[in-house]
């Protein structure tokens, strides 16, 4: 049993999570089979031939027809997305459970929901969850962790909340740069010969993640408009508003491809801090200004401030609403330990955790009984 395959469910919203889900998928199955289970499945970046995607309905979202007279009951604090009478959300656990039998699944990895993770342990399939930053000792998270037989944190151990009790931390595996490849990072030089930027003006790059509405311009217009020798430049997803007087030196060049190499032809960079992106900056080594993002359990928030205490970004809780906030910040950034943003990554992630998670599917089905206190939970 110990060469059984391994599920992976991977959340739709963002790329990070399908971004580490395929780094991850890429470097194990060449051990081991693995299905990846997605409700959008061409948010994948390339995958080898042999992983399998399994396309299943949103746990999230509804199609229409879901029962008005069930839409009210009270939800338990042990789930935190479970309403009742949707059919589609009936599929996806279908297809799951169905798998789990008909595969003889060896582990499950779910990226993230802590529903899924539960629902694995009644189906008495071992469990991975992917932790991420945030306020996430609630009822419904606590059983996802404890139930688990490890869990996966794609951030360097450095960043992890001080909070987090021993019993988690004891079985994580921390794997800082997860899902971004960065062996060939152009230097400032290379990346801005290749997109056409000139190379004697100071570049101010302004990343809006994937996750959410868009990056507020107003505020960015009152930075370069403060900072008018320089060329600030955003891409990604952004929300523009009526009030708002763009200055000559803002560019908006939207969703981009090459995100990485933009980022590597800034002299410093602002965004929120998404997984992709800290990843990102962090293999750059710029002076950068963090703006955490609305998330759910605050994860963005949390990041943040992990970010912060560790001297790699200077934060703002808000986005700034004068000319003197951003001078701040820069002032900040222009103090922060770019060669420690740099040893937050390590180019082997993806190989260290498949062999993480390979062996700990193998151990989990050894005959050995597991009697361990480190993963016994004092309550």
């Amino acid at each position: 049993m110990s060469a059984g395959p391994i599920g992976y469910f991977v959340h739709h919203q963002g790329r990070g999570h399908a971004e580490r889900a395929a780094a991850l998928a890429n470097s194990i199955v060449g051990h081991r089979p693995i299905t990846l289970f997605c409700a959008r499945p061409e948010i994948f970046p390339e995958l080898d031939e042999r992983v399998d995607v399994m396309p299943i309905p949103s746990l999230f979202e509804p199609r229409g027809g879901e029962p008005p007279a069930l839409a009210d009951w009270r939800t338990p604090d042990v789930l935190h997305c479970a309403p009742l009478g949707w059919r589609s959300i009936r599929k996806a656990i279908a297809t799951i459970t169905g798998w789990f039998e008909s595969a003889d699944a060896a582990l499950f990895v779910t990226d993230v929901s802590a529903e899924l993770g539960q629902l694995a342990r009644i189906a008495s399939v071992p469990h991975v969850a992917v932790l991420q930053h945030g306020e996430r000792d609630d009822p419904g998270h606590r059983a996802s962790y404890e139930s688990a037989v490890g869990i996966l944190a794609p951030f360097s151990a450095r960043l992890e909340q001080s909070e987090r009790p021993g019993w988690m931390t004891e079985k994580t595996h921390y794997a800082p740069g997860l899902g971004i490849d960065i062996s060939d990072m152009p230097s400032r030089e290379e990346a801005r010969r290749a997109l056409g930027l000139p190379q004697d003006r100071r570049i101010v790059l302004v990343v809006a993640g994937g996750g959410g509405t868009g990056t507020p311009t107003a505020p960015i217009t009152l930075g370069a408009r403060d900072d008018h020798e320089a060329l600030w430049i955003t891409i990604g997803k952004i929300a523009s508003e009526w009030h708002e007087t763009p200055p000559g030196n803002l560019m908006h060049k939207g969703w981009v491809d090459n995100p990485a190499e933009w980022i590597a032809a800034a002299d410093a960079v602002v965004s929120s801090c998404g997984n992709t992106t800290v990843h990102m900056v962090c293999a750059a080594g710029r002076p950068w200004v963090v703006v955490p993002e609305w998330r759910y359990f605050d994860e963005q928030t949390c990041k943040a401030d992990a970010l912060e205490n560790a001297g790699i970004a200077a934060v703002a809780r808000t986005w700034p609403s004068h000319a003197g906030s951003w001078r701040k910040l820069w002032d900040a950034a222009s103090r922060l330990d770019l060669e420690a943003q740099k040893t937050l990554i390590e180019r082997d992630a993806s190989k260290a955790a498949a062999r993480w998670l390979d062996g700990l599917a193998t151990r989990v089905w050894s005959g050995a009984k597991h009697s361990s206190e480190k993963e016994r939970v004092v309550t």
